[in-house]
């Protein structure tokens, strides 16, 4: 039985090429250029499709919407090293330079794209006039005791047992090889109940090769040994551990299966004037599982 290639672009996008200063991105883009930019950022294991939904609500809002491939991810370069939050960090302040983006343009950032959009929202001068995280808050959210010692070393002790594939991703050649039975699994335990078979389709396209699965992977081996890479990165890495300077919106799926939602928790008491919200009927992948709530939501916060 024959297989429909996947379509190119979602409706109404278009590809663009970024040529940033230590890398080129491809990126789906919606609405016109010159409109107010919203860079979305997606994470692992997934593309610049989860955007599908986000993407024309914010362009029929009046963003140029820019959603890149990130780095390792077709039809994106590869990387020639492995990748730091540093380098994601990089790539997205390059985008903002090159795309001339104002002091209103707004960034949004889920799992890895969350963990940029962090670390960003924590420096002195970051250039966005509004953030959106969502499925992994701030790094001094996730340490932060709360509910008490017994409860918070319970959910300390949940957490590393859900999070058992950080470890399996740092062995070079079998997590490359094992991707083809990961991927899916992860998707099944993290969002339950959500069909993800269009979305595979294209993590399987945008990772084709050992070399696009090795510079997926290496996010995390790199997150293991921050002390390599160039002192830029490492100096932008650190600051993805500290707690935001920027007020955020941070979104949560409550049934998420990767990060428990009890984490939100530390949030608005972590960043002043932070808005935090757990969206029912929704896993980690909530932008995909709950369109419509989570569209709507972001647009009030933006348009206020």
């Amino acid at each position: 039985m024959a297989v429909a290639s996947p379509a190119p672009t979602p409706p109404g996008a278009e590809l663009i090429t970024l040529r940033l200063s230590t890398i080129s991105l491809s990126a789906f883009a919606w609405g016109r250029p010159g409109d107010r930019l919203a860079i979305v950022v997606h994470g692992y294991p997934d593309t610049a499709w989860t955007w599908r939904h986000l993407g024309p609500v914010l362009a029929a809002a009046g963003f140029r919407v820019v959603a890149p491939f990130t780095r390792g991810y077709a039809p994106s370069e590869i990387p020639l090293t492995a990748v730091h939050v540093g380098d994601l960090m990089r790539d997205v302040l390059d985008m903002h330079a090159a795309l001339d983006g104002g002091d209103d343009a707004v960034l949004v950032g889920h799992d890895w794209g969350a963990i940029t959009a962090n670390g960003i929202a924590a420096l002195d001068d970051q250039p966005f006039g509004a953030i959106v995280v969502m499925s992994v808050p701030p790094m001094p959210a996730l340490l932060t005791p709360s509910g008490g010692l017994g409860s918070w070393s319970l959910r300390t002790l949940r957490q590393l047992g859900m999070s058992w594939y950080m470890a399996f991703n740092q062995i070079p050649g079998v997590s490359e090889r094992s991707l083809d039975r990961l991927i899916p699994w992860l998707w099944r335990a993290w969002s339950p109940g959500y069909s993800a078979t269009e979305d595979l389709a294209h993590v399987f396209d945008a990772l084709p090769t050992h070399a696009h699965r090795r510079a997926a992977l290496s996010y995390y081996r790199a997150a293991a040994r921050p002390w390599t890479g160039s002192d830029e990165n490492r100096s932008l890495t650190r600051a993805s551990n500290r707690a935001p300077q920027t007020p955020i919106l941070y979104l949560h799926g409550r049934d998420d299966g990767c990060l428990q939602s009890t984490y939100a928790d530390a949030v608005d008491h972590l960043v002043a004037d932070s808005e935090v919200e757990i969206v029912d009927g929704a896993g980690h992948f909530l932008q995909l599982e709950q369109p419509e709530l989570v569209n709507a939501r972001i647009l009030e916060y933006l348009q206020r």
